[in-house]
Order: structure tokens, then C-alpha cells, then sequence
């Protein structure tokens, strides 16, 4: 579920959007000041971000221009939540960023259906991409397309770095063999679920050269990538 920044001072109205977002499905994080939202934006790359203008420290309107400005954070969808209803101030909000509007007191059904909008218009392609994974001392950097354990180098294919990105983007979550075949080579594409466990154990042995084993392999379920001890099934040895 997406998930939306409340950045409101007015703690009345900040919690009236907090009760409806959540309501709605809406997973929220509410920031009250002005000089707190850039980190936080940064920290949680947000769905969609409701910025009030007229906050402490820095206006709404300037944190609107220095989230576009970011190239990291700019495809996030920004609409501005004021009292400023004069068409000038609307142009102005407009001008330095904001992909729409409100002016209050708004109409909460009228805000959701805007959200939705919004929402709608952003692709997979044009969301903030994360660009480092971590797990314990695994890292796996997105811009460079490079996985380090600890401070060791791990060469990986494409498949299995496709797989460990799934993982590591997803802890302790475990995924089925057809989850994984879905997920890394699409319906379009016939692929025997024992290749999978080929591609695992291929990851498995560069993974396992400098750290102990995080890949479990769930009876009778799939695999997931967690430092917990569970129940694992033999690992099922396959022609490379």
C-alpha cells in the first residue's frame, strides 16, 4: 500500500488526515516542521507527500522547490495543502512544483479522490528507486549493480542478483518457487521451477564464501532471506 506524508504544524488537521488516510488504506508519517521533511522524505522515499505551506522554519513552497530540484526525490508526487485560495497563490504553488492543489478547509472525499489521482499518474519507472539494500553485511548497491559482504566483493549474475534484490528488498518474507519464477522471469516466459533452486544454489556459493548462510529454504514452502533459525528442507543438488 502507498504510503503518504502528512507534513502539516496544525496538529488538529494533521491528525484529521492521519485518521482518514489510514481509513482508507493508507500507510502515513506525519512531520510537523519544516526543517525535518527533507530528511524524512529522504529516510522513507514516500508515496505521495501532502505539504501544508505555511510551516516553521521553512515554507512549504520552498521544500516543494528543493524536492524537485532533487533528482532522487522529484518524480514524487507533492500536493500542496493551504489556506492561500487566491489564483495567484495557486499558480505560484503550482510554479514551483506542486502536482496539485487544495485549499482549506477541504473536503476529505474530494482530497482522497485527488490522492488517488495522483497516485494513478506515477509509474513503477518514475518512482525514487532506493539505491542500497542492506541485510546484516550483505549490501547490494542499486546504482552500481555491485554486491558487497562485508567489505568483500561478491560477483553475481544478473539472474541472482535479480533474486537477491527480491530477497533483501524483502526480509525474512518467503517467497515460493512460483512466487519467484513470476517475479524474476515473468508470466510471458516458461522456466521449470528446479531452475530456480539452480539459480539459489548459485547464489548460495558466492554469498556463503565470506559470511554464513542467510538464504533458508522453507519445507514444502520456498525461500526467504533471514538470520532467524527455522526449519529447512534439504538442499536438493542440481545438475549447473
Amino acid at each position: 500500500m502507498a504510503t503518504i506524508m502528512i507534513v502539516e504544524d496544525e496538529q488538529a488537521i494533521a491528525l484529521l488526515l492521519k485518521y482518514n488516510l489510514e481509513k482508507a488504506g493508507y500507510d502515513t508519517i506525519t512531520v510537523s516542521h519544516g526543517n525535518r521533511v527533507l530528511s524524512s522524505v529522504e529516510k522513507n522515499l514516500p508515496s505521495l507527500i501532502l505539504l501544508d505551506w505555511m510551516l516553521p522554519e521553512i515554507s512549504g513552497l520552498e521544500l516543494c522547490k528543493i524536492i524537485r530540484n532533487n533528482p532522487d526525490l522529484k518524480n514524487i508526487p507533492i500536493i500542496m495543502l493551504t489556506a492561500k485560495g487566491q489564483e495567484e497563490d495557486k499558480v505560484i504553488g503550482l510554479s514551483a512544483g506542486a502536482d496539485d492543489y487544495v485549499t482549506k478547509p477541504f473536503s476529505v472525499p474530494e482530497l482522497l479522490a485527488r490522492i488517488k489521482t495522483n497516485l494513478r499518474r506515477v509509474s513503477t519507472t518514475t518512482a525514487p528507486v532506493k539505491k542500497e539494500y542492506t541485510f546484516q553485511d550483505i549490501t547490494l548497491n542499486m546504482v552500481e549493480k555491485k554486491v558487497f559482504r562485508g567489505e568483500n566483493y561478491v560477483r553475481v549474475g544478473p539472474t541472482e542478483f535479480r533474486i537477491l534484490q527480491l530477497l533483501i528488498s524483502n526480509p525474512r518474507q518467503v517467497f515460493s518457487r512460483k512466487d519467484l519464477l513470476k517475479e524474476i522471469w515473468g508470466n510471458s516466459i516458461y522456466v521449470e521451477l528446479r531452475t530456480v533452486d539452480v539459480h539459489i544454489r548459485r547464489l548460495r556459493k558466492v554469498l556463503n564464501e565470506f559470511g554464513p548462510d542467510y538464504i533458508r529454504t522453507i519445507r514444502a514452502t520456498g525461500y526467504s532471506l533471514d538470520d532467524h533459525e527455522i526449519e529447512e528442507e534439504p538442499v536438493v543438488k542440481a545438475e549447473e
